[in-house]
């Protein structure tokens, strides 16, 4: 039997793997869903059909369907998806347009707790990583922010290099960028949908759970070590 090889590169999904959108109550301070106060059921709701990877959690009519299926591949589209979604579960135009630009605030995003340490140890090993993820603004603030961007070589944003996952352009852009064969590639992410496509072309795959960051302290360590990383 052959001995299992150490991945020389890490790729990592953004959202629900290395950072999480957990909202502020005041957030929705003032915010009525259907006439009615927000409370934290509704909340709950609102910030899952922001954030899930796949999926679409609204009626759209063909319009709308076009934008949200091209979502993160153009800023606007993304703006115009994300704000019927908002309307279509209830809140008014002056709050949907209020909440979404909280979203797409990398100030807004929470890190998992080993996400900076985890991207440290890496880089100092000499593991290359990228960040591959179906996101249509710049999350890379976000990472200045917990002075971590230096220890991420490449960002492999969809918005930025015109392809999504599940699909094969987009994790093959990541291992051109970081020079690494996919056979000797981790990826790590929430979704077996749209992050598992990196098996398709050869990688591994570790998934994660999306529960709020308090609740999974060690995740990203501990996919690590199931591929034989250390950090």
């Amino acid at each position: 039997m052959s001995a299992v090889t150490i991945p020389r590169a890490v790729l990592f999904d953004f959202s629900g793997t290395l950072f999480r959108l957990e909202e502020d109550d005041s957030w929705f301070d003032g915010i009525e869903v259907d006439e009615q106060a927000v409370d934290g059921h509704v909340q709950a709701e609102l910030m899952r059909r922001l954030t899930a990877p796949t999926g679409a959690s609204v009626d759209m009519d063909e319009r709308a369907q076009r934008a949200w299926s091209n979502r993160d591949l153009e800023p606007h589209l993304h703006r115009e998806a994300y704000l019927h979604v908002l309307r279509e579960s209830g809140v008014a135009d002056h709050h949907a347009a209020r909440l979404y630009e909280l979203v797409v605030d990398p100030a807004s995003w929470t890190p998992y707790p080993d996400t900076a340490a985890v991207l440290a140890g890496l880089h100092g090993q000499g593991i290359r990583t990228a960040v591959v993820s179906n996101i249509a603004f710049d999350i890379r603030p976000a990472f200045v922010a917990i002075g971590a961007a230096d220890d991420v070589d490449e960002f492999v944003l969809s918005y930025e290099v015109g392809a999504v996952k599940p699909t094969a352009e987009i994790f093959q852009t990541a291992l051109k960028r970081v020079g690494v064969a996919a056979q000797d590639a981790l990826m790590v992410g929430d979704s077996e949908e749209a992050d598992g496509g990196a098996v398709a072309v050869g990688c591994r795959f570790a998934l994660v759970d999306p529960v709020p960051t308090a609740q999974r302290p060690t995740g990203l360590i501990e996919a690590l070590q199931r591929s034989g990383l250390s950090v």
